[in-house]
């Protein structure tokens, strides 16, 4: 069993409670908001306390939190309440040091698009412009504005209804039906100067469960449930598999005569301990590799 470093945030400044929160609740996706104060000065600026939170109706949520250090307020929560609109860009790998140039804290009117170098898109619906570079924009109304609290720290969520979306052609899957995310290449935050890329090696699938009714880690033959080897992601995706997907005692048989299995059978006794170890090691390789048919009947010819 793992030690664990356990507090409560009330035993903590909000500055020491900071990094463990938003260390821990990573990686998170970056609003980068772009708003106009009542005179039309326009002001720029990234924010990770944020998601999309309904499809229908478009809700997107960012939270402009008081400052840990002296408690006080953005200009972009300032600017949505005399400006109820908003338009949250995406940002990009291409984009991320000048996003985070953008956050700079400069005096109230300066324009942080002049600062970070970026261009000014005028949005269609709404009266802040939108990020040229960005991969995708989202302009949005202001439903509501909800105060979580009046101390350092303590965050206002900006609910925001999209009223009109752009998406760069290029990030497009080729039909058109959504976004490919090795083109998006997306950037996340972490905790203190940290963030990832979503791109390239770092990316991987789950097959989403709620396609059909897996069977569940607790009906896996015992031999597997309670392996030393098998880690819980391997028996999770062995355990995502419906009842009648599994294989027969025929094809698990027929199974034998696939070249790579034939050759351990070939190499090793049927009592060799190291033929169980193989069949185990080939088996995590074609889960690895999103095979499941094919993990699963070389794990029982294992077994």
């Amino acid at each position: 069993m793992a030690d664990f470093h356990s507090l409560s945030p009330s035993d903590l400044t909000p500055a020491q409670w900071h990094p463990f929160l938003v260390g821990a609740v990573a990686p998170r996706p970056v609003a980068f908001a772009s708003t106009i104060d009542a005179d039309g000065r326009v002001n720029l600026s990234p924010y990770s306390f944020f998601n999309a939170f309904s499809s229908n109706p478009p809700i997107l949520v960012f939270s402009p939190a008081n400052r840990v250090r002296d408690n006080t307020q953005k200009h972009t929560l300032q600017n949505v309440r005399e400006v109820p609109e908003v338009v949250i860009n995406i940002c990009d790998y291409a984009l991320v040091e000048q996003m985070s140039l953008s956050s700079t804290e400069y005096a109230k009117g300066v324009n942080e698009f002049t600062k970070a170098g970026l261009t000014e898109l005028a949005s269609e619906q709404v009266r802040p412009p939108r990020v040229a570079g960005a991969p995708a924009a989202f302009e949005c109304v202001v439903e509501q504005i909800i105060e979580l609290g009046q101390n350092n720290g303590a965050g206002n969520l900006i609910i925001c209804r999209v009223v009109r979306a752009h998406f760069r052609q290029d990030i497009l899957l080729p039909d058109a039906t959504g976004i490919d995310p090795f083109k998006l290449d997306a950037v996340a935050r972490l905790g203190g100067d940290w963030y990832c890329r979503a791109s390239g090696s770092s990316l991987f699938e789950v097959p989403k469960p709620n396609r059909h009714i897996g069977i569940g880690i607790d009906q896996l033959p015992e031999h597997l449930r309670t392996s030393d080897v098998l880690t819980g992601n391997e028996l999770g995706r062995l355990a995502n598999i419906e009842r009648d997907a599994l294989p027969t005692p025929a094809q698990v048989e027929e199974f034998k005569s696939e070249p790579m299995v034939a050759y351990l059978l070939n190499k090793y006794r049927d009592d060799d301990p190291e033929l169980k170890k193989q069949l185990l090691q080939l088996g995590r390789q074609f889960l690895a590799e999103g095979r499941l048919g094919e993990a699963w009947k070389v794990l029982q010819i294992g077994s």
